[in-house]
């Protein structure tokens, strides 16, 4: 056999599903000083909550009565688990994103595992469209790590094997993020004696960003619920009106208990369905992530929301040279380089970029999102300290003494490793 047999055969072996671990908790050797995995041994649940008499945006005609819907949301919800539970698990039966294709994950958290003992900030993880509650598990797993009860969901219509009419993501996306937060608030069993709902944070990737400045106040402009033609994407009735900025369900949707907002990719801003006027209302400390290719979201129009989001201090972490794909998604299953008959390509093109590793970008999100929750969620005012940083990181000088400890003259980004801040730019705003 030639060596490029060899290499080919065994390249093969690694991608075979029976032989694939899938793992999704990957630590880099140069991952920045806060991605790495807390002090708390975790446990995983699988749950599920109905939100009843919900209307069905899907069946809804230009006339008659809107019909309504038990709207049934499958979460997965990681927390500090008890001491002496053995850590490790797998998520199976996990929908790729052609939503036939069915993988196993491998991470930290131990199915069904006993609570710690404690009261844990609640963190919300929403998904894009399409996508599911594992899209983003490496953050879930490594957040409650660090203290965390972490509720990532199913959207109904949004999901791989459950993808329907895109008005229904854009009308009930904020509502079930509500709703989720809400459910959680109203468990009587040993996982909600241990949630502190009124610190609560929402992570939301592409339109699961799009839920959450609507739900944090950023409403949508007039022009977006009152277009016309098919690439309105307005739903019959009047349906979305309610995300509108100045409408009575936006202002009760928003909540008090959320702290914090991280949006990653967040689309809307692309198709005006905020405005200036509109993403004023947003008054929760945001941190938004981009790659500065996105050409899904669109960077330009993600660089909007960050000038008009002027009720709030907000951040932007930007990679260069990444796609829509920036920092959110897990590492690709190995399950996913292999051409998809539906969809006619590989599904690893929605987990990947070809630019960036995947676990790198991963790690610098794991890294940043606990400084900012712990930050907000926590009271630790020192972690803002990971965000004071020169605006460009390559702009940053490494100086540091024989103990390693930073000179005066040290302006490297704090928490990562000479050398390992590299195309990368962070830049702030304050509230006006």
């Amino acid at each position: 056999m030639n060596r490029i047999l060899a290499a080919a055969t065994a390249a093969a072996l690694v991608t075979t599903p029976l032989m694939a671990e899938n793992r999704i908790d990957l630590q880099r050797p140069d991952a920045p000083e806060l991605a790495a995995p807390g002090d708390h041994v975790i446990g995983v649940r699988t749950m599920t909550f109905t939100d009843a008499g919900r209307p069905d945006v899907v069946n809804a005609t230009a006339e008659g009565e809107v019909p309504t819907y038990d709207r049934e949301i499958t979460v997965e919800v990681w927390y500090p688990a008890a001491e002496g539970t053995t850590p490790g698990g797998t998520y199976d039966n996990v929908f790729l994103r052609d939503g036939v294709t069915q993988v196993s994950l491998t991470g930290q958290a131990a199915r069904d595992a006993a609570p710690a003992e404690g009261s844990f900030p609640l963190i919300l993880i929403s998904h894009g469209y399409p996508g599911n509650r594992f899209l983003m598990s490496h953050l879930g797993e490594n957040l409650a790590t660090k203290g965390y009860v972490v509720v990532s969901a199913d959207h109904p219509d949004s999901t791989y094997d459950d993808q329907n009419k895109f008005t229904s993501t854009l009308v009930n996306r904020p509502l079930d993020q509500a709703f989720i937060i809400e459910s959680m608030a109203g468990l009587d069993d040993e996982i909600g004696a241990i949630t502190d709902v009124e610190s609560t944070g929402v992570i939301g990737y592409s339109m699961g960003g799009y839920g959450a400045l609507i739900f944090g106040g950023g409403g949508l402009g007039q022009e977006a619920v009152t277009r016309e033609g098919p690439e309105a994407f307005v739903p019959p009735q009047d349906l979305l009106d309610r995300n509108a900025t100045g409408s009575a369900e936006l202002s009760e949707l928003v909540d008090p208990r959320v702290k914090a907002i991280v949006a990653i990719g967040p689309w809307g801003r692309n198709r005006d369905f905020f405005d200036a006027e509109s993403l004023k209302g947003l008054e929760k400390p945001l941190l938004l992530v981009a790659g500065s290719q996105d050409d899904v979201s669109r960077y330009d129009a993600i660089r909007q929301i960050f000038e008009e989001t002027t009720g709030t201090d907000r951040i932007l972490l930007t990679f260069e040279g990444a796609n829509h794909n920036a920092a959110a998604p897990m590492p690709a299953p190995a399950e996913s380089y292999a051409v998809s008959e539906k969809l006619g390509y590989a599904p690893f093109d929605h987990y990947a970029d070809a630019v960036w590793d995947t676990t790198r970008m991963n790690n610098i999100l794991q890294h940043f999102a606990t400084a900012f929750m712990d930050q907000h969620l926590k009271g630790e005012a020192e972690k803002a300290a990971y965000f004071d940083l020169v605006e460009n990181a390559e702009d940053g000088v490494w100086s540091v003494d024989e103990s390693g400890q930073p000179k005066e003259d040290n302006t490297y980004w704090k928490g990562f490793g000479d050398r390992t801040a590299k195309a990368l730019r962070l830049e702030k705003r304050s509230a006006e």
